[in-house]
């Protein structure tokens, strides 16, 4: 199966940066990505806490469309018991239309406690009212069959989308899953993607193959199909020429991305250790992640590939700007360049053929010495032929 790459833009900014030029550079990220052929991106819904700073993925993903040719953009993902579920199908829709095909849609019940805690809803209630949405989401998009429904936060009379989907019978859909085997089983349920989130932090690694044979549990059930092409994990990475040149880029912001997940975001899935940045930095190189070299990160996704018990499909680096812009661009180009094509078929045919040829090298360079010397030997009796008559 060719592995896919990506990326998984939360985004991560440090709140003293000037917001407009750090989402600037998010969609000169993703330019620079669709320019070195990276199959997908997806982005997320964040509104509060001061560091993960879209608020509307679909928004984004628009800008995103419009400045890129080839990448497949993806709401990564929206926090559906936030929504009017009927707004959010009529919104992806839209965009698959815009897009021409090329959106993709993730939903999840929602990360932030911080984000929730404004609009009055409570931890608890964040995944039955995923359940109850999604169901809605997709009668939405698969039936032109009015849909009523009616909770303390919401009511729909009737309702139905009057623009079906541009995809040909849908977009690709996935459900986010961190620790709990509820998105890995909404997922089984419907048939769609698992966006492994955290898949390379401790609690993540453990539960890959848990995830798994829950979502094929379930499509058993349900008559779907688990799909392990749709199956995409998130990972940590940051690339250079040398181990030592990646730590030392990193201590540009990988202390604000680790403080933000001990003292700010209220998720404990996404757990990180580290008190200064040499133990950061070993921390995620304690077999978790890579601050380090292409070679590396083929041995991280090799043995992700092992712990998933029979592989996925993408494989994406989460943008968690620990590095300045540049060296950012610079560590997505060392990914495209060394460490996607072992693990698609275009790269491997080349490795093949070089290998064929150096084999042969001894036997055909004698050849053609031979033959030089019998065109020289040719050519000085032609010349005395000429010389004589």
């Amino acid at each position: 199966m060719r592995l896919r790459f990506g990326t998984f833009m939360a985004p991560f900014h440090a709140p003293d940066h000037n917001p407009t030029l750090a989402l600037e550079g998010d969609l000169e990220l993703l330019q620079h990505m669709d320019r070195l052929g990276f199959d997908e991106a997806w982005i997320g819904e964040h509104h509060s806490a001061g560091s993960e700073i879209i608020a509307s993925p679909e928004i984004f993903i628009m800008a995103a469309a419009e400045r890129t040719k080839n990448i497949k953009l993806g709401t990564g993902v929206v926090s559906l018991p936030y929504h009017n579920p009927l707004w959010v199908a009529e919104r992806m829709v839209l965009l698959d239309h815009l897009t021409r095909g090329r959106v993709m849609f993730g939903v999840g019940p929602g990360a932030l406690p911080t984000d929730a805690a404004m609009l009055g809803l409570e931890p608890p209630q964040m995944r039955p009212l995923l359940e109850e949405y999604l169901a809605i989401v997709m009668h939405l998009l698969t039936s032109e069959e009015p849909i009523s429904y009616s909770n303390d936060r919401l009511t729909l009379n009737e309702a139905r989308l009057h623009l079906r989907p541009y995809s040909e019978p849908l977009f690709d859909m996935a459900i986010a899953a961190v620790a709990s085997p509820s998105g890995a089983k909404l997922a089984g349920q419907y048939g769609h993607g698992v966006l492994s989130l955290g898949a390379t932090v401790a609690i993540g690694m453990d539960v890959l193959a848990h995830h798994w044979s829950v979502q094929e549990e379930t499509a058993a059930k349900f008559g779907t199909v688990a799909d392990r092409a749709k199956w995409r994990l998130v990972g940590l990475m940051h690339l250079a020429e040398t181990e030592e040149q990646a730590k030392e880029e990193v201590r540009y912001g990988i202390t604000q991305w680790f403080k933000y997940f001990q003292n700010v975001a209220a998720f404990p899935q996404m757990a990180v250790e580290g008190g200064d940045i040499d133990e950061m930095i070993e921390f995620v190189n304690g077999g978790l992640g890579v601050i380090g070299t292409p070679e590396q990160a083929v041995a991280q996704i090799e043995t992700l590939l092992e712990q998933s018990n029979g592989g996925f499909g993408a494989y994406l680096t989460l943008a968690h700007n620990w590095a300045n812009p540049e060296a950012t661009l610079k560590s997505y180009e060392l990914l495209a360049r060394h460490v996607m094509p072992r693990f698609q078929t275009s790269g491997g045919g080349l490795v093949d053929a070089a290998e064929r040829a150096r084999a042969a090298r001894p036997a055909l360079a004698e050849k053609q010495m031979v033959a030089v010397e019998e065109a020289t030997a040719r050519y000085e009796q032609q010349k005395d032929e000429v010389i004589l008559t």
